[in-house]
């Protein structure tokens, strides 16, 4: 396995139908994480050191585009798109679904084939309806999973980042 990187672990939130941000915040600031929240439209985020906004062109995979060209190893991501997550883990990045599902080498082309399979079938109308209402569960696994993924980060020797200048 080669050496951590030099910069510090970055978190991408893929944020415009993310229902767990504040949750991720939180777990961020208190590893001391910087935070890029990817939108293709204006979004309130914290006013806090860590946290940038990054708004990203309309388009169907501008957000995606963008993360996907950034991340690499000894990142987070927070994503629940499946065909984001899988050029995030073959960058070498953490991924972790909005319900606390890791995304990862092992796990994403059955995840793929799942996506694009249940795809087929709603666009055949042979599914109808959306996913299951968002339940406090899947975000108290988010919060272990997120923190999980940070602290296996940090003892692999990527570092959080520096503290914010005094001035």
């Amino acid at each position: 396995m080669s050496a951590p990187r030099e910069e510090p672990i970055a978190l991408y939130i893929d944020a415009d139908a993310c229902p767990v941000k504040e949750e991720a915040y939180k777990v961020a600031f208190r590893h001391h994480i910087r935070v890029l929240v990817v939108a293709n439209a204006p979004l309130m985020v914290p006013r806090h050191p860590l946290v940038e906004r990054v708004i990203v062109p309309a388009g169907p995979d501008a957000a995606d585009d963008f993360i996907a060209a950034r991340v690499s190893r000894g990142d987070v991501v927070v994503t629940a798109d499946v065909p984001l997550a899988s050029r995030c883990v073959a960058a070498g990045a953490a991924v972790i679904a909005p319900d606390g599902r890791p995304f990862t080498a092992n796990s994403i082309g059955m995840q793929l084939a799942t996506r694009n399979l249940m795809e087929d079938l709603r666009s055949a109308g042979a599914i109808t309806g959306g996913p299951k209402p968002f339940s406090p569960r899947a975000r108290s696994e988010f919060l272990s999973a997120l923190d999980l993924a940070i602290v296996r980060l940090k003892r692999a020797g990527f570092r959080p980042a520096p503290p914010p200048e005094a001035g």
